[in-house]
């Protein structure tokens, strides 16, 4: 049986990006484990850690050794390799030697295309040892980090500086040098508890050894978790909640290696302010968790997670105290003269910011998303003057003092300065709908002036950059547009909205008539490029490509539409017919496809001759009644689940019928038939680019 140690991999460094530290941590076990099984000393499982100084690998099980191999290496045909006489050519002997072993130690091989020569020879593995420091040396080079550095005169590069390396298999130290620095067995502890080093006995005893002496948590999730429990503990005691948005809980998490949650106050005063400045100040800026009461109202307190557990916790509060409240002073500072002025005030000032190069000014862009938002008003059944009215004031709070400190409060302040200028609820609430969904998950748009507008900006910036030739490549994206096109398509089909996406993209890109942009050249690739976001937007729900494909082949314009038929065929999919009415719909496709000329499309049932032709024309006729209603009405699951009755029927056609007949008029009667059921399917999707088993 293969020996097998525990393998244990660190490298300590200064402190490592937090947004980063979790990929680093995810891609260098994902490395690690898979050099570790191409290298044939694979783990039964690996353990990865990550704390801000120190990224780690406890791999369980790795084999003492490779397991040997059996080789063999061809050489010259028999034929090339002696002379007539059976004596060895010198092709022979120069195989031999590149073997290192003699002609007469060589074996022949024989298969039925001929003979050759072969050497046959058991290469003995390599110890563990001997591939554990290659094998950690590419999995760090392979780290995804944008610019690596170097420190002192070392020529090793890395993301931040290393300080030690812990390469421990079983109880023995791995040799090597990694990134310049010497791998031992010692790690260290926390920078400030117990900055000391720590001798490490063997891999299993690392975490609880800088758990319990090092005070370091060394798993990220056991981190994480503490940090949760501390955070909402010391919410609840202050009588409400914590606001802990995932992100800032994992980059906190990789702030910290030994957190310690302290409650902090501020004056109640700032809760005048509208409280997305404050909450945004403390999650962005202070890495503060808000804390809110039962009605997500924000309470006069913060709490921090520090990285020492003081002796003086009231000295880290008041330090923390002491940092927040100038910067809510500055907030407070620009919201009481924001409201000096009127919101529209800011307009004629849009005429002097740039939204893009060839595209005009921001105030161009709001008369342009104007227009089209009174046109959607018009669709929406919403009054026109509130949609023309929160079009023209959608931007003007750029120019406030508030949005340029916290530009991630666009929207939502010039929802606040509206509401304080009298201004229409609808008409205010819209200014921060514009921007809903702001990312995946996001809120939708509920009013139907907010509804307008977000399509109407959202689909002039798709227009207008497209029309220039900016559509986004590969990852980069600079103008949102990959996060706007699913943001026009969740608003139409989650909020239901029954609207022509192609008409809609054309009324958008007549706003730039007049001017040198040629939008209308732009629309078919802006409406083809949705589509491919349609997909995306589906493949995230789990719904299979195939029945993506079906219904795009026949083109719904109205994305409502496609949805319902997505959902449809997706049900119908799920049917016990389905796999054979799909399987008939692809072999009536081919064979329509070879038909030259016009389709035959008049039925003439006294032409039948067998019963097969009889039962499948009654039974289609019957069904089309019944079908064709419900998806006139859009109720596509309802309508494909009664098709499903055509299974029996359509299986006997093809068992007992030749639709190619001799006879011309048969034939294209019988063709005439299999054209009238394909089109009653087509008239939700193409149910021949279905997958046999639903594979996508």
């Amino acid at each position: 049986m293969t020996q097998t140690h525990d393998l244990l991999i660190e490298i300590g460094t200064e402190e490592l990006p937090p947004k980063a530290l979790k990929g680093l941590r995810d891609a260098f076990a994902e490395a690690v484990a898979g050099g570790l099984g191409e290298a044939g000393i694979g783990a039964s499982k690996v353990q990865a850690f990550a704390a801000p100084r120190r990224l780690a690998l406890l791999c369980r099980d790795v084999a003492a050794r490779q397991p040997d191999q059996s080789m063999e290496r061809r050489g010259p045909a028999l034929t090339a390799a002696f002379d007539g006489n059976g004596n060895p050519t010198r092709a022979a002997e120069g195989f031999a030697v590149s073997c290192g072993v003699k002609v007469e130690d060589l074996q022949r091989m024989e298969t039925d295309k001929g003979a050759w020569l072969v050497h046959r020879h058991v290469e003995p593995g390599k110890p563990a040892e001997a591939l554990i420091p290659a094998i950690v040396e590419r999995a760090l080079a392979a780290l995804p980090i944008p610019k690596r550095m170097r420190w002192g005169d070392s020529d090793a590069e890395f993301v931040r500086p290393v300080h030690w390396v812990v390469l421990l298999l079983g109880d023995r130290v791995v040799e090597a040098e990694i990134l310049g620095v010497q791998a031992g067995r010692e790690t260290r502890g926390h920078r400030f508890h117990h900055p000391d080093k720590l001798f490490i006995a063997e891999p299993a005893a690392y975490a609880p050894l800088l758990q319990t002496e090092g005070r370091v948590m060394a798993d990220f999730e056991a981190r994480r978790e503490a940090i949760l429990g501390q955070v909402e503990d010391a919410a609840q005691k202050l009588g409400g909640r914590a606001l802990i948005e995932p992100d800032l809980l994992d980059e906190v998490t990789a702030l910290v290696e030994w957190p310690s949650a302290i409650a902090g106050h501020f004056e109640t005063r700032f809760l005048d302010v509208p409280q997305e400045a404050l909450i945004s100040t403390m999650q962005d800026n202070q890495k503060y968790f808000p804390v809110v009461d039962q009605v997500g109202r924000l309470m006069p307190h913060f709490i921090t997670v520090s990285n020492i557990e003081s002796r003086e916790p009231e000295r880290v509060r008041e330090g923390n105290e002491r940092v927040i409240r100038p910067r809510f002073s500055d907030a407070e500072f620009f919201w009481n003269q924001d409201r000096k002025k009127p919101l529209d005030s800011h307009l004629e000032a849009l005429r002097h910011v740039v939204f893009q190069r060839r595209l005009g000014t921001l105030f161009e862009k709001t008369e342009r998303v104007a227009a089209l938002t009174k046109h959607l008003a018009g669709l929406l059944n919403v009054d026109h003057g509130e949609a023309l009215r929160a079009a023209m004031l959608s931007k003007c709070d750029l120019q406030t003092h508030m949005v340029f400190e916290f530009t991630e409060l666009q929207g939502t302040m010039g929802r606040y300065y509206a509401e304080h200028g009298g201004e229409p609820a609808d008409v205010a609430q819209a200014l921060e709908e514009q921007y809903w969904p702001r990312h995946a998950g996001d809120n939708l748009p509920e009013t139907g002036v907010g509804k307008a507008l977000a399509l109407a900006d959202r689909l002039d910036t798709l227009v207008g950059i497209f029309a220039i030739g900016q559509k986004p490549t590969g990852a980069k994206d600079p103008y949102g547009l990959r996060r706007a096109a699913l943001g026009v398509l969740r608003i139409l089909i989650e909020r239901e909205l029954d609207l022509d996406l192609l008409a809609l993209i054309r009324a958008a890109a007549e706003g730039y008539q007049g001017t040198d942009v040629n939008a209308a050249g732009a629309v078919a690739s802006v409406f083809d490029y949705m589509m491919e976001r349609l997909r995306a937007y589906y493949t995230d729900r789990g719904i299979g490509v195939d029945v993506f494909e079906a219904v795009l082949a026949c083109r719904p314009l109205r994305p409502l539409d496609f949805d319902r038929r997505v959902r449809g065929v997706d049900h119908f999919r799920s049917l016990p017919e389905a796999q054979s009415l799909a399987a008939a719909h692809k072999r009536i496709h081919n064979i329509l496809k070879k038909v030259e000329g016009a389709l035959p499309e008049q039925i003439d049932p006294a032409r039948f001759s067998e019963d097969a032709e009889r039962a499948l024309f009654d039974r289609l006729e019957a069904l089309r009644g019944t079908a064709l209603p419900l998806f006139t009405e859009g109720r596509y699951t309802e309508g494909l689940a009664a098709l499903a009755a055509l299974r029996e029927p359509v299986d006997r056609f093809f068992d007992g019928v030749m639709v190619m007949a001799d006879d011309a008029a048969v034939r294209d009667n019988r063709l005439a038939l299999l054209n009238s059921l394909s089109g009653l399917f087509l008239e939700v999707a193409d149910m021949s680019r279905l997958q046999p088993g639903g594979e996508g």
